[in-house]
C-alpha cells in the first residue's frame, strides 16, 4: 500500500482526530486555559510517538506553554532534514463573539467544520502530522530527515520558542524549513505565500487636566484629550492613503512591473474574498496600488482601538482625563522596526499640541517582514506538489500578516517555504472559523508529495 492509498483509506479516522484536536481549548493568552494548552501538547505528543516518531516537551524558563518537538532523523546523511514548523495554541472564542456553533465543539456543516484553531492553525498541523504517519505506515520510514517543532503561544507572543532557539537554535538546523500556518486563496486555487509583513505595535495615552471635569464647568477652556487624540492620530495619513510619518517609506523594496504582474493573478480571488469578508463599502488605501499590493507589497498605519471618556450606557457629561490608541504598523522588505518606532514616535511628539502631555509606549510585538525566495528548490517543489493534488498552479501572494517565527527560524535553514492549506475566508480568529473538508485530505496527499520529492541539491 502506498502512503497515499493509506491516508485515502484512513481519512475518516484522520478527520476524527483532527476534530478532537480542535475540541482543545489550547488557547495560550487566557490563564484559565493553561492545562487545556498543556492537553494539546500532551495530545501531539503522544500521536508523533505512535507513529514512530521521537517527541519531546521543552519549556524554557521565560516559555509558558511548551514547545513540542517530534523527530526522526534516520534517512541518512545524503537525505535532506526538513524543519516542520506549526502552532497548537489558538484566539480566544465565545459564543457572545457571534459564533453559531460552540467554538470547541466541531461541528460539520455544508461541506465545512467549524471550531476555533480549524483554520489557525490545527488543520497544517494536522496535515503534515498524517503525512507523517502515512509514509512511516507504509514505507516504515521517511524519505527525508524531519524536525517538527509545534508551538503553543505563537498566537500570545512566541516567548518560549524563541529563548529556545537564542539557546538551543542549532537543534533545529536544517536544508528546509517548512512553515505550515496560513491558508490558501480559494478552495479550488491554491496560493504560495512569497513574503510576509512585518509589525510593530504602540500604545499612545494623551493627558490633559489632573482628573475627569465637569464639561460644563471646564469646557472650552481645557484641550480635551479625546479630541487632541484624534486630531494627533488623523494627521497620520494623508488625503491618499499615504502615511505622513517622515522617513516611512525611506527603505521600502520597490517591486518591479514584471514582480507586480506576476502577483496580480491573484487579484481576482483576492478582490472576491475581500467583497465576500470584508463588507466594507469601498476600496481605500494608498494611490497607486491594488488591493493586495496594499496589504503585501505596502507598509500601513492603522489604529487598532481608541479609549477614553464614558461611553456606557446613559450619559455622562464629562470632559476626561485621558484618552488612548492602539497603533500598529505593518512593515515590508527592509523596514527596521525599531527605526519605524523611533520614527512614529518623533512625529506624534512633533504633532502633539502645548495644551496636552502624551506617552508612547512600544508593545512587545515587533518584528521584521521576510520575503521568500520564490526560485528556491523548496518552493518549486512545493509548488508542484500544490499543483499535482489541486490539479492547477499554485499562484504567488504577499501575505498582509506577520508570522514572525519565519524570520527567527531563517539562520537555521538554507530554504524557508510557506505551506498553509485552510482557506483563507475560514474566519481565523474571526466567529465561526471553519475549514472545507475536502481540502484536508487534498492537504495531506501534497504533503506527502512534498516530502517524496524534495531532494538536498535541486
Amino acid at each position: 500500500m502506498s502512503p497515499h492509498q493509506y491516508a485515502q483509506q484512513n481519512h475518516p479516522r484522520f478527520l476524527t482526530e483532527l476534530k478532537e484536536l480542535v475540541s482543545i481549548p489550547s488557547v495560550s493568552t487566557q490563564p484559565q486555559h493553561n492545562a487545556d494548552v498543556q492537553h494539546a501538547a500532551d495530545w501531539l505528543t503522544a500521536k508523533l510517538e505512535k507513529i514512530g516518531m521521537s517527541a519531546e516537551q521543552i519549556l524554557m524558563p521565560k516559555g509558558r506553554h511548551p514547545l513540542v518537538l517530534g523527530q526522526w532523523l534516520e534517512a541518512g546523511d545524503e537525505a535532506p532534514t526538513v524543519l516542520i514548523y506549526g502552532h497548537y495554541d489558538v484566539q480566544p472564542a465565545e459564543m457572545a463573539d457571534g459564533w453559531l456553533t460552540p467554538p470547541f465543539e466541531p461541528t460539520e456543516k455544508d461541506g465545512k467544520l467549524f471550531g476555533r484553531g480549524a483554520t489557525d492553525s490545527k488543520v497544517n498541523t494536522m496535515t503534515q502530522l498524517k503525512a507523517l504517519e502515512s509514509l512511516l505506515q507504509t514505507d516504515g520510514r521517511l524519505p527525508v530527515n524531519v524536525k517538527f517543532i509545534i508551538e503553543g503561544e505563537e498566537e500570545s507572543g512566541s516567548e518560549n520558542i524563541n529563548a529556545f532557539l537564542d539557546a538551543h537554535g542549532d537543534r533545529l538546523n536544517a536544508d528546509y524549513g517548512v512553515i505550515c500556518d496560513g491558508g490558501i486563496v480559494e478552495p479550488d486555487q491554491p496560493s504560495i505565500v512569497c513574503g510576509l509583513r512585518g509589525i510593530v505595535t504602540a500604545e499612545l495615552e494623551v493627558y490633559g487636566p489632573s482628573k475627569d471635569l465637569h464639561s460644563g464647568h471646564y469646557g472650552g477652556s481645557i484641550h480635551n484629550p479625546i479630541q487632541a487624540l484624534c486630531e494627533i492620530i488623523a494627521q497620520l495619513h494623508d488625503e491618499n492613503g499615504r502615511v505622513t510619518v517622515p522617513g516611512f517609506y525611506d527603505n521600502v523594496r520597490d517591486f518591479s512591473p514584471l514582480e507586480r504582474e506576476d502577483l496580480a493573478q491573484i487579484d481576482p480571488y483576492f478582490n472576491q474574498e475581500w467583497d465576500n469578508v470584508a463588507g466594507a463599502p469601498a476600496h481605500w488605501g494608498e494611490i497607486g496600488y491594488s488591493a493586495h499590493e496594499r496589504t503585501g507589497i505596502r507598509p500601513t498605519l492603522e489604529i487598532n482601538g481608541i479609549a477614553g471618556g464614558y461611553a456606557a450606557e446613559g450619559f455622562k457629561t464629562v470632559l476626561p482625563a485621558t484618552a488612548h490608541a492602539k497603533i500598529s504598523c505593518r512593515l515590508v522588505a527592509n523596514q527596521d522596526p525599531v527605526r519605524i518606532y523611533q520614527l512614529l514616535e518623533k512625529y506624534i511628539n512633533e504633532l502633539t499640541p502645548d495644551t496636552v502631555m502624551i506617552k508612547l509606549t512600544e508593545c512587545d510585538m515587533g518584528a521584521s517582514a521576510y520575503l521568500i525566495d520564490m526560485s528556491s528548490h523548496a518552493v518549486k517543489t512545493a509548488r508542484q506538489a500544490y499543483e499535482t493534488h489541486w490539479g492547477v498552479p499554485a499562484i504567488p501572494e504577499m501575505a498582509g500578516g506577520s508570522v514572525p517565527i519565519t524570520a527567527a527560524l531563517d539562520p537555521f535553514v538554507s530554504e524557508i517555504v510557506a505551506m498553509g492549506f485552510a482557506h483563507k475566508a475560514g474566519q481565523p480568529h474571526g466567529p465561526n472559523e471553519n475549514i472545507i473538508l475536502r481540502n484536508y485530505e487534498r492537504a495531506i496527499a501534497t504533503a506527502i508529495t512534498f516530502l517524496q520529492t524534495i531532494t538536498k541539491t535541486g
